[in-house]
């Protein structure tokens, strides 16, 4: 019997099941969290698509250092007609969340970038030919599949406001009734993976598919132009790195505000826990998201030079610790393999636009119409320009060469779920958990101390006298969805994938 070489945790068992073919085919860490990044494009409807923004953080083997490549959605419009911006968009207000309000619409779509950042990853560090890679999503489209336990909740609320008033939409996910099919069979996305397959990701920029996704755009009064899918182009950056414990970890650097808040709050961590989480770290923890998370919303979202901005906040933090910083809809996939290689991906469509691009069966993203991601107004970037993104895929090395990948969805939930998870790891407690352990988050509005909520999950060690707090059940969905997978030299492979969704592990 051979021993295993990669471990993938991804949202479901479809996904983890195209990292584990991939790997059996020969492939490694990265070929495994691609395969299974691409499933979730087709299932998590809803969540994710082909036209999404996605990170990839790898590890490479041997004692390269960690790199993040960025296909996170721009601002389109390059050509357009100025008096679209402004423009193409309506609101819905859900009960999704405790009440959400998403703006849709074709004036919603950014440029996607997820796949070519996905094809550049396997370009530099997969192994297995990218049709092999792209082999399994097609055969998911192919087939239909049941939808995912996150995205179907999400559609239970949002499906006919959302996704019912474009006619392919509609076809694709409803009944003659107007209910929810059991089984999905989306017309054209099987082809459109076939495309991918043999084009490459340029088939949705500059190939048949990325023209027909033009087309809709514009003939519905959106932004996003031929143009701006020709000039979108991949970012390919260090990773953000910082230290928890024994671990060098690598996360994603701007224009991710995410990545920034893990590593502020893992620096401001001091090594805790030491072993299980008490009411003292815990305490710790929500001073820590508390400054983290106040100097984001007051400085970081809307700093005009976020890279200097973030800079000198880690640097302060780095420096002086606490005392420094006192004035749904995203998938996450995790791979490790035997040859000490890590990969993590984060992807996400935001809320969806409504808009389906004809028969390409692919379901356009509404990126433009997540308030927290354009802080300066719904088109108000220049053309070109990345948004903001909570996103914060993370790789890790031990110093005994021991090698991490993790991440999650979630939102503003995004850093705080991941950096529980690592700082739980790094202080002694097993992967698994880490993961399953009860979670906290801050609502912060304005700077520092300003503080509205402290949510947190049953059986979490909260401390008493906090000025307002929120309960919620065991691994709420609320708290995020981690994917986890580690290769320890002594122990092998192992994956852990959050409970809070109905996620999927392999180790083959």
């Amino acid at each position: 019997m051979t021993s295993p070489t990669v471990a993938v945790a991804g949202p479901s068992d479809l996904a983890a099941d195209a990292g584990a073919e991939v790997a059996r085919a020969g492939g490694n860490a990265v070929d495994a969290a691609l395969a299974a990044s691409l499933v979730t494009m087709v299932n998590e409807v809803g969540i994710v698509s082909l036209s999404s923004g996605a990170f990839v953080t790898v590890q490479p083997p041997g004692d390269g250092a960690p790199t993040t490549v960025d296909g996170w959605v721009e601002m389109p419009g390059r050509g357009a007609d100025p008096s679209r911006f402004g423009s193409g968009t309506w609101d819905v207000t859900t009960a999704y969340g405790g009440g959400v309000t998403a703006t849709v619409g074709a004036g919603s779509v950014g440029t996607h970038g997820g796949v070519m950042a996905l094809g550049e990853a396997h370009r530099r560090w997969g192994s297995l030919p990218w049709a092999s890679v792209v082999a399994p999503a097609v055969e998911v489209a192919r087939g239909g599949f049941a939808i995912g336990s996150a995205s179907r909740y999400y559609l239970s609320y949002v499906h006919d406001e959302i996704f019912g008033w474009d006619a392919f939409s509609r076809d694709a996910l409803h009944d003659a009734d107007g209910r929810l099919r059991d089984h999905v069979v989306v017309d054209g996305l099987a082809d459109t993976f076939r495309a991918i397959a043999v084009e490459g990701p340029s088939a949705l920029f500059t190939g048949s598919v990325g023209t027909r996704i033009a087309d809709t755009v514009q003939r519905l009064g959106g932004l996003l132009t031929h143009d701006d899918l020709a000039a979108y182009e991949v970012v390919v950056r260090p990773s953000l790195t910082t230290r928890a414990g024994s671990w060098t970890l690598g996360t994603n650097p701007e224009p991710s505000v995410g990545g920034i808040c893990v590593a502020a709050m893992l620096a401001l961590m001091d090594d805790r826990p030491r072993g299980r989480w008490s009411t003292d770290d815990v305490a710790h923890l929500i001073e820590v998201q508390r400054a983290v998370l106040g100097h984001r919303v007051g400085t970081l979202d809307t700093a005009s030079d976020l890279g200097a901005a973030a800079r000198g906040f880690l640097a302060r933090a780095d420096a002086d610790g606490l005392r420094a910083l006192e004035s749904p809809s995203t998938t996450h996939v995790s791979a490790v393999d035997a040859d000490g290689g890590a990969c993590a991906v984060t992807a996400s469509s935001g809320y969806g636009s409504g808009v389906m691009a004809g028969d390409t069966g692919v379901w356009l993203n509404n990126c433009l119409g997540e308030p927290e991601l354009n802080r300066f107004g719904r088109h108000a970037l220049p053309p070109g320009t990345r948004l903001r993104s909570n996103m914060a895929p993370t790789v890790g090395r031990r110093d005994d060469g021991a090698v991490l990948a993790v991440g999650s969805p979630g939102a503003d939930r995004i850093s705080t779920a991941v950096t529980q998870v690592v700082a739980g790891f790094a202080g002694g407690m097993s992967l698994v958990d880490a993961v399953d352990h009860p979670r906290v988050h801050v609502r912060v509005t304005g700077h520092g101390r300003a503080v509205e909520v402290v949510d947190h999950e049953a059986g979490a060690p909260v401390p008493d006298g906090l000025p307002e707090v929120h309960a919620y059940p065991a691994h709420d969905m609320y708290f995020g969805g981690v994917a986890a997978a580690l290769h320890d030299p002594v122990l092998g492979l192992s994956a852990a994938a959050d409970p809070r969704r109905s996620g999927g592990v392999r180790v083959v």
